[in-house]
């Protein structure tokens, strides 16, 4: 990969920076934002960004590592590259639809997608973004149960404190009860299943134990509901939400086997995993698991234009097509954006040229290590993660791996640790996980460097020390 050069200059500070804040607070509403966020001091103002590393509008620079919301993969040295292609694209045809017709963008990126993925997934369907993706997913596979004669296939089962988006038919699927409960009754027939975690798992389980244990709960599960009502299962290579959750050995090969069995569509949610996160094109891959259909966004564009997708295998869109409705009856007006598609492509050149999932490989072992090194910290009581997406779990006792302090683990996410890390200059995410104990999740633009690495690390340790001050 050829070096990223970082501005060592920050930007001047925008004599407007105050006012953009306070516009924001005002008039923009964000995402998963606080009410203490349009009261109390205004939230950054982003107003640059190079390698790995943003400016506000003060002129304060970060350590980007979650890399924006986990897909912004080559970092913030290409805009200017993959713009080019947006632009000209613009120019020569600012829009049109899929729906019957078809542009050289939306047709090279599909064909690209189809060279990269799995062998057997060939057909891609464009969306905007994620949660579109998996909804896509869902509709996929009802009609295609639908259009083989098993109408009783209408379930899905996902990983509990797994997110999978957040419009109704995804929200169905996240295993994030704290994201559901305000908006239920939700779609018909979820059921949640026990995730990958292995931290605070009996000291004696071996890795075969735990696999055998976590694919009996699905097997047991799906004879429990009816093989003949269930349609898929939706699961992520790595599990995000609830703290980078790595499967044991023979999970995935186990799962696909009992779909096979059972006759449910296997779905990997490769959102975050997808486009070089793990090391690979997709997550999947690393895990050697054939699934029937990946969805995915995010690094597809790097985030540059939104653009998201699924792949599938001809023989679903064949049954589809063959059906009685003649055709897959989804779509989207912005799905296939010709610029958003000009985008994904430029994007995927420059991680072909600069090998960055090269880049991931030569250092997955390097960021492991140096983050392994924050456990004689006080507070980090669990490292984990692969390829550069990874978490640490906080906990007051290691020896029962729990938050026991007199600071309830929601105040000390929502006013210590999250104002701390701004303070240190580190974007990431910092959150409460399902049991109820901190984490800090990192997942850095898959450009980041070793330099990168020590930095953000040695930020780390010296914010958990003063952390732990406080609150042991």
């Amino acid at each position: 990969m050829t070096d990223i050069i970082e501005a060592q200059q920050a930007p001047a500070p925008d004599p407007e920076a105050s006012d953009l804040g306070r516009l924001a607070q005002r008039h923009l509403v964000m995402s998963f934002t606080p009410k203490t966020a349009y009261t109390d001091a205004p939230p950054p103002v982003m107003v640059r960004g190079e390698g790995s590393h943003l400016w506000d509008a003060h002129g304060r620079e970060y350590v980007d590592a979650l890399a924006g919301l986990f897909c912004v993969n080559v970092g913030y040295s290409f805009g200017a590259e993959i713009g080019d292609a947006v632009r000209n694209q613009m120019a020569d045809l600012p829009y049109y639809t899929n729906w019957g017709v078809a542009h050289p963008p939306a047709v090279k990126l599909a064909a690209k997608i189809a060279e990269l993925a799995p062998p057997g997934l060939d057909r891609v369907y464009f969306t905007s973004g994620g949660g579109e993706s998996n909804e896509a997913a869902i509709k996929l596979i009802r009609q295609y149960h639908q259009a083989r004669g098993e109408y009783t296939r209408i379930k899905f089962l996902s990983r509990r404190a797994a997110y999978h988006g957040t419009s109704m038919g995804a929200l169905s699927l996240n295993g994030m009860t704290n994201l559901r409960k305000q908006f239920e009754p939700l779609m018909y027939g979820s059921r949640h299943i026990t995730n990958c975690k292995r931290y605070k798992r009996p000291a004696g389980e071996t890795e075969r134990q735990f696999t055998a244990s976590l694919l009996r709960e699905i097997d047991t599960l799906i004879v429990q509901e009816g093989p003949d009502t269930v349609a898929g299962i939706f699961l992520e290579p790595l599990q995000n939400a609830g703290g980078s959750l790595v499967p044991p050995a023979g999970f995935h090969a186990g799962v696909r086997e009992l779909c096979d069995r059972y006759g449910i569509v296997l779905v990997a949610d490769e959102v975050i995993c997808g486009f070089g996160r793990l090391g690979e094109w997709f997550g999947s891959s690393r895990f050697d698991v054939q699934p029937d259909i990946i969805t995915f966004a995010k690094g597809v564009s790097s985030a540059h234009a939104p653009l998201g997708g699924m792949i599938t295998k001809s023989e679903i869109l064949d049954a589809v097509n063959d059906g009685p409705d003649g055709m897959y009856l989804h779509g989207l007006t912005f799905g296939g954006h010709p610029a958003a598609c000009a985008a994904g492509l430029a994007n995927i050149a420059v991680m072909e040229r600069e090998d960055v999932l090269g880049n991931v490989r030569r250092n997955e072992a390097y960021f492991r290590t140096a983050l392994d090194g924050l456990l004689d910290t006080r507070l980090v009581g669990d490292v984990r993660g692969i390829g550069y997406h990874y978490s640490l779990e906080l906990v007051t006792d290691k020896d029962r791996c729990a938050w026991r302090a007199a600071t309830s683990a929601d105040d000390f996410v929502y006013t210590m640790l999250q104002p701390a890390l701004l303070d240190a200059g580190i974007l990431c995410r910092a959150a409460v996980d399902h049991e109820g104990t901190p984490l800090v999740q990192f997942s850095p633009p898959l450009v980041f460097t070793r330099s990168d690495i020590d930095d953000l690390v040695t930020r780390m340790r010296r914010l958990l020390e003063e952390l732990a001050d406080r609150v042991l």
